[in-house]
């Protein structure tokens, strides 16, 4: 394990963790967020419940269970891959915040597939 790939995964655990409980808290934020583009309010829960899986996933890959911190970082990659979809196919432009939820799971899976 590299320090990058700690440091990288340490960010990706400490992000997808605050926006899980900013889903399952309804933060004024994702509600905005969430209408902008069409996800009803009613899939914040399980959406919430993902984010915070796949941190919990990554953190155990830290703590020596590679497989599991593997699996969550491919796991939030395909999330995020489908929040980057749902955006623009509501035209909606702003990608900064999907993309680097995006950028920080692929960077965590491709840094522990090649440890």
């Amino acid at each position: 394990m590299t320090v990058a790939h700690v440091v990288v995964t340490v960010f990706a655990v400490l992000a997808n963790g605050g926006m899980a409980v900013a889903d399952l808290l309804r933060a004024r934020f994702v509600l905005a967020n969430s209408a902008a583009v069409g996800v009803p309010e009613s899939w914040l829960t399980a959406l919430g419940l993902l984010k915070g899986a796949g941190a919990l996933g990554l953190l155990l890959g830290l703590l020596g269970v590679p497989l599991v911190g593997a699996l969550a970082a491919l796991g939030l990659t395909l999330f995020f891959v489908g929040a980057v979809v749902t955006h623009l196919r509501a035209r909606d432009y702003a990608l900064a915040f999907p993309l680097g939820y995006l950028f920080l799971a692929v960077g965590s899976l491709v840094l522990d597939l090649t440890a």
